[in-house]
């Protein structure tokens, strides 16, 4: 990754100093330009100590008089009250570095998703940029009170923090997607194509079902989880006509990988878009819009009919699992997957050589 170095000077010369030097190389005492200027004398020595700042009136004024052009003055003026401000920002920052701790933030760093901050003010600042908020009061209001459904293990659950974190990453990463207004139809053309990609490799298959997903206005991005936040993917609506489905590929497997994709876009389908949804670490009835969305993703990637008449064999070996994905025209490990999660199969099953694996490669930007 190539960042940009600029020089950042701690510090910054006040308009009044350059006033008072010039002043006093062209001989020019502070009355005589009090009466120069139509200003008070008073006006004039609060301008030099910089307790009163240079006015666009004042800057042309002194142009005149000191043949300095007026966009200098008023140059060295919005540096100077610039630089203060950030002086009292960075103040202001130092004292909320306790919220900081709360954050993964040296998995951040190591990650490139931010930058290393030297200072502490630097570093609050630092987040605040990822998260584009101005303070800790607006991250609380954007990101500390996210209607977010999550689902999976409480044992496992992510802070608020954390969960916060990814979320964002995932949003950066989709609204560089560019993607046509949001179309249920088209969402629906795609899942049925991106249905039989589960044959195909990754190479295959991954820009396939982006293409497809950015028709129907879904940005489609895989971002692998956090430390010990155990996510597998996320939903959320970016704004009215364009939504976001995340996959961080948690388990490396494709029953896994194919049944969170499925999984999202019913939430997509189905749900408001005023909630987010997280997935965690178990399937399980939280509530009805979770049990929805499962069932969806069950019975999309599998029909029911077709599922119940399988098992009614209850004979699971490699070739009768290889046949009836063929049937589906599905990967073999999705059938082994949805058996195990029907305590059809153990999780340990010989069958498990069925599934695919993958591995998510992240590039750093």
């Amino acid at each position: 990754m190539v960042t940009e170095s600029r020089f950042m000077p701690d510090y910054t010369t006040a308009p009044g100093e350059i006033i008072e030097e010039v002043l006093a190389a062209k001989g020019i005492s502070k009355s005589e330009l009090s009466i120069r200027c139509g200003l008070s004398t008073k006006t004039i020595s609060l301008i030099v100590s910089g307790r009163a700042p240079v006015t666009p009136d004042t800057a042309i004024q002194l142009e005149r008089i000191l043949g300095i052009s007026a966009k200098t003055w008023s140059n060295l003026e919005a540096n100077y009250r610039l630089f203060l401000a950030k002086a009292q920002d960075a103040t202001s920052l130092e004292k909320q570095y306790s919220w900081l701790e709360a954050f993964p933030v040296k998995e951040m760093e190591q990650r490139c998703w931010i930058p290393k901050g030297k200072s502490l003010a630097e570093k609050v600042s630092v987040l605040l940029n990822y998260f584009g908020v101005g303070n800790v009061v607006s991250w609380e209001e954007q990101y500390g009170k996210l209607g977010i459904q999550l689902r999976g293990s409480k044992i496992y659950a992510p802070t608020k923090e954390a969960l916060a974190v990814w979320i964002r990453k995932c949003e950066i990463e989709a609204n560089r997607v560019e993607t046509k207004p949001f179309n249920k139809e088209n969402l629906d053309f795609a899942l049925s194509k991106v249905r039989g990609l589960s044959c195909q490799e990754p190479e295959v298959f991954e820009p396939q079902m982006k293409t497809l997903f950015e028709d129907a206005g879904v940005a489609l991005v895989f971002v692998s989880e956090l430390k010990d936040t155990h996510l597998c993917g996320a939903t959320k609506w970016l704004k009215p006509e364009k939504a976001m489905v995340a996959l961080s590929l948690r388990y490396k497997t494709d029953d896994n990988l194919w049944f969170t994709l499925f999984h999202e876009a019913a939430h997509i389908k189905l749900h408001s878009k005023k909630m987010s949804f997280i997935d965690g670490t178990e399937r399980g009835n939280d509530n009805e819009q979770e049990r929805e969305a499962d069932l969806f993703a069950a019975d999309f990637l599998i029909p029911r009919n077709e599922y119940n008449r399988f098992i009614s064999h209850e004979l699971f070996d490699t070739n009768s699992v290889r046949n009836f994905a063929r049937e589906l025209k599905i990967a073999p490990g999705l059938v082994v997957g949805r058996l195990q999660h029907d305590n059809h199969l153990p999780w340990r099953t010989k069958l498990n050589h069925l599934k695919c694996r993958f591995s998510l490669v992240e590039t750093n930007n």
